[in-house]
């Protein structure tokens, strides 16, 4: 079997495993190095300190893992099987919703990571089974790796102006992994920019993240500062991010590739219950116990209780900010003597509202 028919026979694999699409890459993206120190010397990273650790070691898998000649990349739809064709729609309506706290979708049901790597692993023992033992690592955006540009590079799609990757026939709802290999491996065909002059992503954006197209600074993404950023958020920007509590959809709900997308074939991300359609009271109310009871298994969890209790204080003084509610400041003043100074200080914040 060459080359071209192993991976015609990985795709298959992969297929049986969930996977949308198999892809492979070549290990040269010295051409992507110049742009990604650009963006860590503008400071658009933030604190995630991480991105800027590994330096160009991102830009070289073989430097990451020694022996690399191939690299597999593997995509996988997250859509919830019942969701609704006007699912775009349906969420923007969401956000009207000033009680409701809203969940970026790919968060509502099981942690991608756990399920992506699990059948990455899988994928990789079927090949060692056909080939026998080779060098391989498997990832799902946990290590210094330049997902998205391995991914425009093995046929996946192309960077759209919010920088995610955009596929003709997926939009881009869906998970990235890879597969380093000591495989000489045929490279797929990259595929053409389809965007166009279309700039919805960046028009329809609450903070002006997207600072010109294909351009991200993450100091002012919702998802960033409900994810990865630990401290207060700014004061400027908590009155734009909405009833957003954990992530957020905007640039994906607005883009028209999006219609596209389509539904997995996994139960893995089916919403869960508790996550999704939640009033930002009962959120609030949780105790630490329940917190981790809820997001057992869930992408959510990782921020902890702390960080939780932040966000969706942020979208209680929102909601008060469209109308006095008797609920909502009753249930930031239970929490007003909370141990956290973080928690204490945007409860206060939102009460101010």
């Amino acid at each position: 079997m060459n080359g071209l028919q192993l991976v015609s026979q990985v795709q298959v694999w992969a297929r049986e495993l969930g996977f949308s699409q198999i892809g492979v890459a070549g290990v040269d993206l010295s051409s992507a190095e110049a742009g990604l120190m650009a963006w860590l010397a503008q400071g658009f990273h933030g604190d995630m300190t991480y991105m800027a650790a590994h330096g160009l070691r991102r830009a070289r898998p073989a430097e990451l893992v020694p022996g690399t000649v191939s690299v597999i990349t593997a995509r996988m739809d997250y859509l919830p099987s019942g969701t609704p064709h006007d699912w775009q729609a349906v969420e923007f309506e969401r956000l009207k919703r000033p009680g409701e706290g809203i969940v970026s979708v790919y968060a509502r049901g099981r942690d991608y990571h756990k399920v992506l790597r699990a059948r990455l692993q899988k994928l990789s023992d079927r090949v060692a089974g056909h080939l026998g033992p080779f060098g391989h690592r498997v990832f799902t955006d946990s290590a210094p790796v330049l997902e998205a540009e391995l991914a425009s590079r093995s046929g996946q799609g192309w960077r759209g102006k919010h920088t995610l990757v955009l596929n003709r026939d997926a939009g881009s709802m869906f998970f990235l992994g890879e597969i380093y290999v000591d495989v000489a491996l045929p490279p797929s065909e990259p595929v053409l920019d389809h965007c166009g002059s279309c700039s919805a992503c960046i028009d329809v954006c609450p903070t002006q993240a997207i600072v010109a197209p294909y351009r991200l600074d993450a100091r002012r993404c919702i998802s960033y500062l409900t994810i990865e950023h630990a401290g207060p958020i700014p004061l400027e920007l908590r009155p734009l991010i909405g009833n957003r509590i954990y992530g957020c959809d905007d640039c994906q709900l607005a883009c028209p590739w999006n219609k596209f997308a389509q539904r997995s074939a996994l139960p893995d991300f089916d919403e869960r219950a508790g996550l999704s359609g939640a009033q930002l009271v009962t959120l609030f109310a949780w105790s630490e116990e329940e917190f981790l009871r809820y997001t057992e298994g869930s992408p959510i969890r990782r921020i902890g209780h702390e960080r939780w209790l932040r966000n969706v204080a942020v979208a209680m003084g929102n909601a008060l900010r469209r109308g006095h509610d008797a609920m909502l400041v009753e249930a930031l003043h239970r929490r007003f003597d909370d141990a956290s100074e973080l928690v204490r200080e945007h409860i206060a914040w939102a009460l101010e509202q």
